[in-house]
């Protein structure tokens, strides 16, 4: 038998015991190869290449437009480590970095201010959620972003960027660091309308005829959402935390959109909480429509069982062999006999139908 292992638990085995600060891969090796790519603009100026060196992003530490820097991959630790070096990043963000069983945090360390969060998609052939862990740290003229894999929620970001769409290329890091998170928390609400629609399937299923699959499909969801509430809970705090901060790297003025990326977050751990109530409601509705299903079956086995009874009473005492019994020698005997039965029977069924038991 193939046991999955949960993917909300990551194996933290291999940390235990070294040194603060020391890079160790926690994940699943996602892609071979560490994709690396930078983005600088400013109002009037872009560029956008994919290089295949960490060294190749160092000369934007400090420029006057801003970077954003995005590596897709963590198993190489040295292209972790040689960023983190470069860039003057905190050792213990960088374990952070490579350690992909963080909860969604936020850290204003040093010169940095450094996010962590899970983004997440949803598989049409599994028809589950997964995830993988993006890690931001903003800085005052760049934005470095690590994912675990190639693939993500930004494009339509790049795209703004390219095309010179909105403010983004009008403002610094900061903002930039808001869409991002803001691309992210928006993605949950994609997830959150497909498995909308799948409780809304199970409902339907449920009170039409429910079976054993669909008890497993029932816990099967109520996984999801014990994945999904850990995903997201943590985000109220990180996002409120931002907001909060009185560090410099964040303006004012994107104090504002913060603030929006919060109602987002509240509206979409609202929607998981609904969802976790109906799938408890939905799991005793099972339950009771399983034991109704039962007690109905029961019901028709005792009014069977109850007509029989005095049907069994009469065979009974005629199945006797007494030898004087007066109507064993009766030519209908045996004609009226069943008559008789037929007639009780009859009547038992009339009167269970007055009732209201049939």
């Amino acid at each position: 038998m193939k046991i999955v292992k949960p993917k909300f638990i990551k194996r933290q085995s291999k940390t235990a015991g070294l040194a603060p600060g020391t890079l160790v891969h926690v994940g699943e090796r996602k892609t071979e190869e560490v994709r690396i790519t930078f983005m600088d603009y400013d109002e009037h100026d872009f560029q956008e290449k994919q290089v295949s060196n960490i060294e190749d992003c160092f000369p934007f530490k400090d420029t006057s437009t801003v970077s954003w820097i995005n590596v897709d991959g963590l198993h190489d630790i040295s292209i972790v480590e040689k960023a983190g070096k470069h860039f003057d990043i905190h050792p213990l963000i960088l374990e952070d970095i490579v350690n992909t069983g963080q909860r969604p945090k936020f850290e204003d360390v040093e010169k940095h201010i450094f996010i962590v969060l899970k983004m997440l998609y949803f598989d049409d052939n599994s028809q589950t959620v997964q995830s993988e862990q993006v890690s931001i740290v903003l800085a005052s003229n760049y934005v470095i972003s690590f994912q675990e894999k190639i693939g993500d929620v930004f494009e339509q970001i790049r795209d703004r960027i390219r095309n010179a769409r909105g403010r983004i290329r009008k403002m610094g890091p900061d903002y930039l660091m808001y869409v991002l998170l803001d691309a992210i928390v928006d993605s949950y609400f994609g997830i959150l309308e497909k498995l909308g629609e799948k409780i809304e399937l199970m409902e339907e299923e449920l009170v039409g005829d429910p079976t054993e699959k669909t008890l497993k499909q029932i816990y099967d969801l109520k996984r999801e959402m014990v994945f999904l509430r850990k995903s997201v809970w943590p985000l109220r705090e990180l996002v409120s935390g931002i907001t909060r901060s009185e560090s410099s790297l964040i303006i004012e003025t994107t104090g504002v959109y913060l603030r929006d990326v919060y109602d987002h977050t509240i509206q979409v751990i609202d929607t998981v909480e609904s969802f976790r109530d109906m799938l408890s409601g939905m799991l005793d509705i099972y339950l009771s429509s399983v034991s109704n299903r039962m007690n109905a079956v029961m019901k028709v086995l005792t009014i069977i069982a109850t007509i029989f009874i005095p049907l069994t009473f009469i065979t009974g005492i005629y199945g006797m062999n007494f030898t004087f019994m007066p109507e064993l020698d009766w030519q209908l005997g045996y004609p009226f006999s069943l008559l008789v039965m037929l007639a009780i029977g009859m009547v038992m069924v009339v009167y269970f139908r007055m009732k209201k038991w049939l």
